[in-house]
Parts: C-alpha cells; structure tokens; sequence
C-alpha cells in the first residue's frame, strides 16, 4: 500500500490509507496501532519486548533529492561513524520520492531518516516516525523559507502575475513546497489553483529549481535552503532565478529513528547524532552555505508546531490506520 496517492491542489492532499477530511489536524493523530502515553505526539516504543527489532543493518534514507548518490557521499562519513557508536552496519537508502520514503518506513524497511519538513507530520502519524534531532548554525539557530522564485525574463515580477501561469510545487506532503504556498497565496493573494494559475507537481525542490531555470515551469515554490546549497555547488547561478516571495521561517528536515527500535539502539542513533564532528566533514562542506554546523534536540510537540498550525488551516487530518 503506497502512503501517498497523485493529488489534485485544489482538494487538498489525498492520500492512499490516508483520508483528508474537513476535520482540522487534532493535537495528537496518531494512528491506532500507535500509543502516546507520555503526551509528546509521538509514537511510544511497543511495552511488550518482543515488539522490539534489533536489525543487524541499519537502512537510513535523508529526504528525496534529484540525485541520491550525490547525497550518498555526503553521508557517508557519518553513516561510517553511526555503525561505530551502534556497532551496526548502516546503509543509505536512496529514495526518488516523498511517498517512497514514507512507506519504506512504514512497511520496516526503514530504521533511521530525515523528512523533509511537511511529511514529518505524516511520518509521525502513520510510520511511527520519531524525529529527535534537526540542523542548525553554530549559534543553535535553525530554519529556512519558502521562496516562490521565477526567471528573470518570466514577465512575473510579483505574486499576482502567477495569474494564468504555471506554478510548479514539489508535492503534497511538502511544507515549503506545497502546504505553506497553497495557504499563503490563497490567504494573502486570492490566487487557487486550477482556478487562477496551473499547478504542476516536480516530485523535489532540485527538479523545481531546474524546471524553473531550464524554463519547464514559469515559476515555483521551494526551501532556500535547498536553492542556497545548489548554488554552492554550481548547479544553478543567482543571476538564473529572482525571488518574488519569502515566507516566515520554518523547521528544517527532522532526523529520528522508527518507534519499535529496541530502545538501547535508538539511544545509540541518538548519540551518534550529537556526537558526530561537523568540523572539516562532508556534511559541513554540503550544508554550510544554508547555515548548519551541527545537530541539536528538538521534539515534533514544539518545533513542528507551526506546520501543524498550517495543516490545521488547510483543514487536513490524517486517517492512516
């Protein structure tokens, strides 16, 4: 069963096992089979221990990006030190896609990942998802915005001249590149998709940015952070694009580990986490020009807050049992 179906915008996110509904996102949607005993929105691990799973290999999977193997190298000096701290061997799991990712965790194929910032809340709710820990600058700060950008010769110098254009998002469970836009132009500018601008679906932020520099899209709603570290790396210049919006700022990509990990493990993965040295890393190299020098602790309760915030006034409410 895939978590996430095609969508259309203007009905917001309808997903495969999970019914989108009129009713707003409650303070805890955890599936059934889950429980919260301790009231942190998240999953416990199974009270009978033989619920618990102890894998001889760890899978991790980091978000969906255009090109995984790309990210492979990336990780790959700490997936080195997380099988020392664990004593597990790890493996990146490379994944094309949103929907990918989260089923691969929900059907146990998937121990330790980072979702992007919009499908932590359906990871929590329906894979058991515990997010623990997310990026930040050395001085603790963390975040990014969404940005609508365009072409410099798109003819679209503000929101209002998406009007009869093509606007592309990512998909439908992505914060910065579907959710927030979808509120924000609807609430700020009047503009609804199929109604006032054609939507399209690039499954990334990369493919977003591409599409949008390679003239596929007339514009398109993305994370910064991503657009900054593309930059960094050449793959699109800051004369390609201009930006027509910015949003507040939000959460970035939370990190944590499936629920019914034997809880010695998961403590583990949390250490090899927080004591990973950033310093002269490949993670340092690929995340610096957004702003990340470490890991620091979070909890879904507080910092996910605002997304579900968001969720709640799209009116959407999980059903994934």
């Amino acid at each position: 069963m895939n978590i996430i179906s095609e969508i259309k915008i203007t009905s917001l996110p309808l997903l495969l096992g999970l019914a989108v509904t009129s009713t707003a996102l409650q303070a805890s949607d955890l599936a059934s089979r889950f429980t919260d005993n301790n009231g942190d929105l998240t999953a416990d691990a199974p009270s009978d221990v033989k619920k618990w799973i102890d894998p001889d290999t760890l899978v991790f999977a980091y978000t969906p990006v255009e090109d995984p193997a790309v990210y492979a190298q990336v990780w790959d000096d700490f997936l080195k030190h997380m099988e020392k701290v664990t004593g597990k061997r790890v493996q990146f799991f490379p994944v094309q896609s949103n929907a990918a990712q989260l089923e691969a965790m929900r059907a146990g194929r998937l121990h330790v990942a980072g979702f992007n910032t919009g499908s932590t809340p359906v990871a929590v709710n329906c894979t058991g998802f515990v997010p623990f820990t997310m990026m930040a600058g050395k001085d603790g700060s963390f975040g990014y915005e969404m940005e609508i950008i365009t072409r410099p010769d798109s003819g679209i110098s503000k929101i209002d001249d998406i009007k009869g254009r093509n606007l592309a998002f990512t998909a439908p469970t992505s914060n910065s590149g579907f959710k927030a836009p979808s509120a924000l132009l609807a609430a700020e500018f009047n503009l609804q998709a199929d109604q006032d601008f054609t939507p399209s679906f690039s499954g990334s932020h990369d493919n977003s940015i591409l599409g949008v520099v390679n003239n596929d899209y007339d514009a398109a709603a993305i994370a910064n952070s991503v657009l900054q570290r593309m930059v960094s790396r050449d793959v699109v210049s800051t004369t390609d694009f201009t930006t027509i919006y910015k949003s507040q700022t939000f959460p970035t990509t939370g990190y944590g580990y499936v629920y019914n990990l034997k809880p010695e493990l998961a403590a583990k993965i949390q250490d090899a986490f927080f004591s990973y040295q950033w310093a002269g890393s490949p993670l340092e190299a690929e995340f610096k020009n957004s702003g990340e020098a470490q890991f620091i602790p979070i909890t879904y309760k507080k910092h996910w807050d605002v997304v579900r915030t968001i969720d709640n006034a799209l009116n959407v409410s999980y059903n994934c049992n």
